[in-house]
């Protein structure tokens, strides 16, 4: 009863295509396969004591860089961005051209092309390949052995390569050479190089069809104007073998071949019409096309044509980019992404976070003082290490000590966070709160890197809870400081 559902799809043996398709996919393989490889090697100058590759996950240190863009583990909501980008601009190709991604850059494509070529190359071609799995003798064992030798190693540069871009790959290939490497970096690289030999070897097009959801929902983002792998029926039904001389006037033009079907990547027949495991690869094409000029025919029975055009031929119906999916598609790519580069470009590089101790919520001294306790957190983005004054403005009145710091400065290392304690104490008389005992008091941090402190130290006034005149004040902001940032936090009173 259930058998039918559980059926053993037969294994394909994708024929070699020659033809415009194939050679731009054989050129895009290589611009892909340089980027993944290549990319790693790619510097950008960030100054100094920091990485300068230009793409970098640093994981330990819980950053990402991608040449000007660095971000911190607070800062995940743009790697959501960067995902509503990237699937908006799939949506948006795939409206316009169908599965042109699926067909040229898929990762799953471009593997299974570099694992199919190999097996090509010691197995032969299709033909030679369905003859070499039915016997049984060394030329077997030793061409197949040849193939998934070939098919590790590159598995295994696969991995090696993507662990590259989570550790200074200068430094990766320096241990790889001295067989110094860490079980961090050759677990991974064993663990993408198992998944790499697995889906490019043997899963291959059952990924496409049932493993990847994009097949089950590209049919939401197509039109009659989409541009499609189509098979021009008038044209070429009503199907029949050809026999050398034989008139085409009372018969279509498709000789029933299968060559559109032996080339083909997931192994449908394209003639039955656009199916879900279709990836526009457009092999069909060059198979379909280097018949018809074999036997004397017009190519393009098979083509990149939309169904509009193609169930009714007219120059309106031709494909058009301009079209009003088009706009929308791209004011929805622009707006997010003027979105995010305009964050990008404006994010803090300081962040300040205050919190008050919870227990006791105050202290009142001997002579009639409250005392509120607050923890501080300042985070320094920056490459540089940066001293950070901090000042009551208002109430004039109130005093500020750090604990265990005889100053009111203290000392952010690049990259880092740095959390301390300090002390607000106000003295009773001029304390203003409201009817739950609690007010507010602001306080101004300034900063500047150490390297311009340690220059101008002999200049700088670093005041110790004594309100600033608001000309002196002004004039160390402005000639000192690069940052200047006023915080409210509540005080809570007896």
């Amino acid at each position: 009863m259930f058998s039918d559902y559980f059926i053993a799809k037969k294994k394909l043996y994708p024929q070699l295509a020659k033809g415009r398709f194939r050679k731009l996919k054989n050129k895009l393989n290589i611009l892909f396969l340089g980027i993944y490889c290549l990319s790693p090697f790619l510097r950008f100058n960030r100054g100094e004591n920091i990485s300068n590759q230009a793409i970098l996950i640093d994981i330990p240190n819980g950053r990402a860089y991608f040449f000007f863009i660095e971000i911190w583990p607070s800062e995940v909501y743009y790697l959501a961005a960067i995902l509503i980008i990237l699937a908006v601009a799939l949506f948006f190709i795939t409206s316009l051209f169908g599965r042109v991604w699926c067909g040229y850059a898929c990762f799953q494509t471009v593997w299974s092309d570099i694992f199919i070529m190999v097996e090509r190359f010691f197995q032969g071609d299709r033909n030679s390949r369905i003859i070499l799995d039915r016997k049984n003798n060394l030329n077997k064992f030793y061409r197949k052995t040849l193939t998934h030798l070939t098919w590790i190693i590159i598995s295994l540069l696969t991995g090696f390569v993507f662990c590259s871009y989570f550790s200074d790959v200068f430094l990766l290939y320096k241990n790889l050479v001295s067989l110094n490497i860490s079980s961090t970096i050759l677990g991974w690289t064993i663990g993408i190089a198992g998944m790499t030999y697995l889906m490019a070897g043997f899963a291959r097009e059952h990924v496409c069809t049932f493993m990847c959801p994009y097949a089950r929902f590209q049919s939401a983002m197509f039109d009659d104007n989409t541009l499609v792998i189509s098979y021009d029926e008038k044209r070429g039904e009503p199907r029949a073998k050809y026999h050398q001389g034989e008139d085409f006037t009372k018969r279509g033009h498709c000789i029933d071949c299968k060559q559109c079907v032996v080339v083909c990547p997931t192994g449908i027949d394209i003639r039955n019409g656009l199916q879900m495991e279709c990836i526009n690869c457009g092999l069909c094409i060059d198979a379909c096309d280097s018949i018809m000029e074999k036997i004397g025919l017009p190519k393009g029975l098979i083509r990149y044509d939309t169904s509009l055009n193609l169930s009714d031929p007219k120059p309106k119906n031709k494909f058009k980019i301009w079209r009003l999916r088009t706009f929308y598609y791209l004011i929805i790519l622009i707006s997010v992404c003027s979105l995010t580069l305009y964050s990008l470009a404006n994010k803090a590089k300081i962040d300040f976070s205050v919190s008050q101790e919870r227990n006791p919520l105050f202290v009142k001294l001997s002579d009639g003082s409250i005392r509120n306790g607050y923890y501080l957190k300042i985070t320094n983005k920056t490459h540089y290490d940066k001293y950070f004054t901090i000042n009551i403005v208002e109430p004039y009145e109130a005093l500020l000590k750090i604990q265990n710091n005889n100053e009111n400065f203290v000392k952010v290392n690049a990259e880092s966070s740095f959390i301390f304690k300090f002390f607000v104490t106000i003295p009773s008389q001029i304390i203003s709160l409201n009817k739950e005992n609690r007010g507010f008091v602001i306080m101004e941090i300034n900063s500047k890197n150490s390297e311009l402190i340690t220059q101008e130290n002999s200049q700088l006034q670093i005041t110790k809870n004594e309100p600033l005149d608001n000309q002196t004040k002004d004039r160390n902001i402005s000639e000192y400081h690069d940052i200047n940032e006023k915080i409210s936090i509540i005080f809570i009173g007896d």
